[in-house]
């Protein structure tokens, strides 16, 4: 393996940089994603019987603020529910910004990975074949350890930028897609909650029917 990596060339060391790094955000993403984690289920529904209750004070909203990120959302909303309808919707759509911003976090770089990974191994292809024109120039064909070397690099570069690439963007867009999946189902919660608190009949029926 040692070996393959220094026929590589000095390009082999941001590539494995970078599978380095991809490794690790894929790894935290998937640890930090948890559907349980990020939104636990039936939390609207727990929240709307502590106030149904009169059980929701101050120290408890703190908790439910800090409990997950569905919390802050919908701590926030309740922080501005006696202001209305319209501003409890807006401080529940601004903390879900500051959510999303969160959920996200590492993915730019992820796809930036998965984007430069493939064009560092083209690159390590365009200067393998370099140094085989070269070698060509200057010593003829007879040198068919130096050609080799260079098609080596050549070759070697590319197949690692691929490796890095493929897994990166496979992971980007699967992890991307649970970021959007937790959006929805906390922006379903957040309505049902809206609703539930300032008189939607529909939606008081539901969040009772889930209790």
């Amino acid at each position: 393996m040692l070996d393959i990596v220094t026929a590589g060339g000095w390009l082999m060391i941001p590539i494995l940089l970078s599978s380095v790094i991809a490794l690790a955000i894929c790894i935290e993403r998937l640890i930090a994603l948890k559907p349980s984690k990020v939104a636990p289920a039936g939390l609207v529904q727990t929240l709307f019987q502590q106030i149904k209750s009169g059980q929701m004070n101050a120290e408890k909203l703190r908790a439910l603020k800090s409990s997950s990120h569905l919390g802050h959302i919908l701590a926030a909303g309740l922080m501005n529910a006696k202001a209305g309808r319209d501003i409890m919707k807006e401080s529940i759509q601004d903390a879900g910004s500051q959510v999303v911003h969160e959920l996200e976090r590492f993915l730019n770089t992820l796809g930036t990975i998965a984007v430069i990974a493939p064009l560092m191994g083209l690159l390590g292809t365009v200067i393998g074949m370099i140094s085989v024109f070269t070698e060509i120039v200057t010593q003829g064909t007879g040198n068919a350890g130096a050609l080799a070397g260079g098609i080596s690099q050549a070759l070697i570069t590319t197949a690692a930028g691929l490796t890095v690439a493929i897994p990166a963007l496979v992971m980007h867009r699967y992890l991307q897609g649970r970021v959007d999946a937790i959006v929805v189902r906390m922006e379903q919660d957040a309505n049902r909650l809206i609703d539930a608190l300032h008189g939607n009949a529909a939606s008081l029926s539901e969040v009772e029917a889930n209790k």
